[in-house]
């Protein structure tokens, strides 16, 4: 709260003039003081917003696309066919389905989080952040202790299906090829 620039003059104390004049720069300074250590966590919010709306972008929906295109697509066409291949395709479309709800819960947040990593006052949803998160971390949980396992069975019975997904990673990864296809 800022007093007025000229409060009233107590004409009969003057002397509390300047003692509520001393008061309110007092007020302030304690403000000011708090200032430095309210910096750091402002500047670390600022460079968290600013990397995971880089690193969201470019790396994990490039991740997803990747999965759908290249590790889903191969395990599907290894698999034996009835159960086994139901089964990786059940798989593939649950985890197909968390990455585009996954996705979506991004979008709602990333025009705030653009705000913040530009230094911009921005209201972020702590709940929305933290469901996006949990839901991440289970989804990726999922895969390791589920489906990559059953893909290095499936894929690993016959090593040129294994090899066949090295190159066709190693090619997606190779400066230019994705602006070729």
């Amino acid at each position: 709260m800022t007093p007025s620039p000229n409060p009233p003059v107590d004409t009969d104390a003057p002397l509390n003039n300047f003692s509520q004049c001393h008061a309110g720069i007092l007020q302030h300074l304690d403000s000011f003081g708090e200032l430095p250590a309210l910096l750091a966590p402002a500047q670390r919010a600022r460079a968290v917003a600013e990397d995971i709306v880089q690193f969201f972008r470019t790396a994990a929906f490039a991740h997803h696309d990747e999965e759908e295109r290249e590790l889903f697509t191969a395990v599907l066409a290894a698999a034996t066919p009835g159960e086994e291949r139901d089964q990786v395709q059940q798989m593939t479309d649950a985890l197909t389905r968390e990455h585009r709800d996954i996705e979506a819960q991004w979008n709602a947040l990333e025009p705030q989080l653009k705000k913040l990593a530009k230094g911009q006052p921005a209201e972020v949803d702590g709940d929305a952040v933290r469901r996006l998160v949990d839901q991440y971390k289970a989804h990726a949980r999922w895969e390791e202790l589920e489906f990559l396992p059953l893909s290095e069975r499936i894929l690993g019975r016959n090593g040129n299906h294994m090899a066949a997904l090295g190159l066709s990673l190693h090619m997606r990864h190779q400066p230019g090829f994705l602006a070729h296809i």
